[in-house]
């Protein structure tokens, strides 16, 4: 048996929010470099993604909690990790030998199907744990479903949106930076 006073759990609190945005910078940092142009879109859409959680969390006057943190964090997760899908789609149909509007377009649409099933298993998930959970679990719950949400919006609205920002107005795209090479 173990008390726990106020002090400890600020600290708990204050160690999760650190950590969530050493994560984020260590996540920010790998996509910039790993996949450059289309590493700073992904970035973008996370940042985005993270803007919308706290944003809905705020409207619900959310107490942001310890297991409410460690939802955000699998929140980020889970964001990065459609953009990682969707980007490797792009370079493979590059790789494939299509040209680079046609890889942006099908990499999107192959990467959208694997996204959805990924999500709609971790809300599942999530929704069986807010309906027969309690307390902090019910927290993590509620963070994680709605986290799942924005990531949803920001991976595949927000990103695409950039890129066809910045490549979608050329008609003849001849090169694409996304990886350590330039495809052409």
């Amino acid at each position: 048996e173990r008390t726990v006073g106020p002090s400890l759990g600020a600290e708990n609190i204050t160690r999760g929010y650190h950590s969530v945005w050493a994560g984020f910078t260590a996540i920010a940092v790998f996509m910039m470099l790993y996949y450059l142009m289309f590493g700073i879109t992904a970035v973008f859409a996370l940042a985005v993604n993270v803007v919308l959680l706290f944003a809905l969390l705020s409207m619900l006057h959310a107490t942001l909690t310890l297991p409410g943190m460690a939802g955000i964090a699998l929140t980020v997760g889970m964001a990065i990790d459609a953009n990682v899908l969707i980007n490797e789609r792009i370079r493979e149909e590059l790789r494939n030998g299509n040209s680079p509007q046609a890889s942006i377009s099908a990499g999107y649409e192959r990467a959208f199907g694997t996204i959805l099933d990924t999500n709609i298993t971790t809300l599942i998930a999530g929704l069986a744990l807010f309906l027969f959970g309690s307390g902090p679990i019910r927290g993590f719950a509620v963070v994680l479903c709605l986290g799942i949400l924005t990531s949803m919006f920001s991976a595949v609205m927000v990103s695409r949106a950039l890129v066809n920002l910045i490549y979608g107005y050329r008609r003849k795209l001849a090169r694409l930076s996304i990886g350590n090479t330039r495809w052409k």
